[in-house]
């Protein structure tokens, strides 16, 4: 089976052809006089045959409609038979509906409905055949599986509890040297890992280190990972994540270590499934396209207080206008974001990387006048909106954290890191509910709850209260009153001043 983007390009590249097959045979006399003469509720219609710019024009807009609406198929997700088809039905039922929405307002581009109804009816038996096809495995073993960590102690007990085709494990080398109190490594050469279980003694195949992952995932073809480390720490268990989510590849955990993942409701035996796309896919693209809806009309509608805002930065101490610092998203990544410079410059270098006291209801020193003015009115955060618009961030989201600050949580015992599958935003359930990064546990009740419950209409009322609280903050600044919320956008979280 295909896997990453060559399975990406595969998929569309076969969705393509057959959309364009399907117009094309539809599109033949034939069909046309016998679907027209014979299918009840169209006998009454005339054979419609489309020639020459007519016809490139009916190929382009079906191809087109066809091959966005599977974008959610494209990505080589395992899923059972039932998955697929069921998932294939509904995306090309929603752009047939398209089509025929832009033929009923602007019938220079319509469709017409005997060649659309046949297009849809052939591309229903085909595209469900080619996603199943692609995502067939040649051999008959089962699923093929894997043991990925550290911990030689969980590796030997999740073992027993695993169906299927277990081909090996991968781990560091510097946890082979023989373990003499459970006698886990062959002493010879570290190379296998006995196992005890029902049937007697197996043992398993070191497959290589961990940065061997991907290779092995495509190379054996791996569509099951056990995740068995000691530490669920950002570099390598995260990583492993990333890795399998990009590849298409399932993960599951053994139940006590489920505290640092996010696990399907209602999951049950020792090894439960990892969630890596809590989302439905439906949702997930109406919110990538919400998000740069929001950005662009934004960054369009700020464009004077941006003028306004960078003048007078300037102005007041003549450093610089922005500052960018390493934020944590998805899986535990990093990336660059930018705000408005509030803190003096150089601020970190003072005091280091810590949570504003304005988060807790105090007065951060490290503010300048400029400054408290952007955070009261929240306009510091309006170069984030270039983030959303790159894909870096969404609108809603958990508020993105200093990877420093980040570890610092983590000691805390907080399960901080069920954070780092859902990308991070402008704004989220938290900030609406007035809940900074001083109170770290009932954040993320907030963030997991809103992977829960998140929906395109979610994402909205968030959006339209967060707007709601903003402009009642900056009323009340302008009156020169206290703020009636003082919803930090954890800007204020560990803003510190610049990099």
């Amino acid at each position: 089976m295909l896997t990453g983007w060559p399975y990406r390009i595969t998929s569309a590249i076969g969705t393509v052809i057959l959309t364009l097959t399907a117009v094309l045979v539809a599109n033949h006399p034939v069909p046309q006089r016998l679907f027209t003469e014979y299918v009840p509720l169209f006998n009454r219609l005339e054979p419609i045959v489309l020639w020459g710019s007519s016809l490139a024009l009916v190929v382009g807009l079906t191809v087109g409609a066809v091959t966005l609406a599977l974008i959610p198929l494209y990505k080589p997700r395992p899923r059972r038979v039932l998955d697929t088809v069921a998932l294939t039905e509904k995306r090309l039922v929603a752009s047939g509906l398209a089509l025929a929405a832009i033929g009923f307002f602007n019938f220079s581009y319509r469709v017409p409905r005997a060649t659309l109804v046949m297009t849809v009816g052939l591309l229903g038996l085909a595209l469900p055949l080619w996603f199943v096809w692609i995502r067939h495995r040649p051999d008959t073993d089962g699923s093929r599986t894997i043991v990925v960590g550290d911990d030689p102690a969980q590796i030997e007990r999740v073992v027993p509890d695993l169906d299927g085709n277990v081909l090996g494990y991968l781990c560091p080398t510097s946890v082979l040297e023989p373990i003499s109190k459970d006698d886990l490594f062959d002493s010879r050469d570290g190379e296998e890992v006995p196992v005890v279980t029902d049937g007697g003694m197996i043992y398993l195949e070191r497959l290589g280190g961990l940065s061997r992952l991907e290779d092995t995932l495509v190379e054996c073809d791996i569509d099951t990972v056990i995740l068995a480390f000691r530490q669920p720490d950002r570099a390598e268990f995260f990583g492993a994540l990333d890795a399998c989510h990009e590849h298409g590849v399932n993960v599951k955990v053994h139940r006590d270590y489920t505290d640092s993942v996010l696990v399907g409701e209602g999951a049950v035996g020792d090894l439960v499934d990892v969630d890596l796309e809590p989302w439905d896919p439906q949702d997930h693209l109406f919110k990538r396209v919400f998000d740069v809806f929001f950005a662009s009309a934004a960054l369009l509608a700020t464009l004077p207080a941006i003028i306004v805002i960078s003048t007078a930065i300037k102005l007041e101490d003549g450093g610089s206008i922005l500052y960018g610092q390493q934020r944590t998203a998805t899986f535990g990544e990093t990336f660059q974001i930018y705000k408005f410079r509030s803190m003096i410059e150089n601020a970190e270098s003072v005091s280091g990387a810590k949570i504003s006291e304005e988060d807790a209801g105090g007065v951060d020193p490290r503010v300048t006048r400029v400054g408290r003015v952007l955070r009261k009115t929240h306009l510091d955060e309006i170069p984030q909106l270039w983030s959303i618009l790159i894909g870096d961030m969404s609108v809603v989201g958990p508020r993105p954290e200093r990877p420093k600050l980040d570890s610092d949580i983590q000691e805390g015992g907080v399960d901080w890191e069920k954070r780092w599958f859902i990308k991070p935003g402008l704004t989220g359930l938290a900030q609406i509910n007035e809940v900074t990064g001083h109170e770290p546990g009932r954040k993320l009740r907030y963030d997991i709850e809103y992977v829960r419950k998140q929906s395109f209409w979610f994402d909205v009322k968030i959006v339209v209260r967060q707007l709601w609280m903003v402009a009642m903050d900056a009323m009340a600044f302008e009156r020169g009153a206290e703020p009636p919320s003082e919803t930090k956008t954890e800007g204020q979280d560990a803003n510190s001043g610049d990099d």
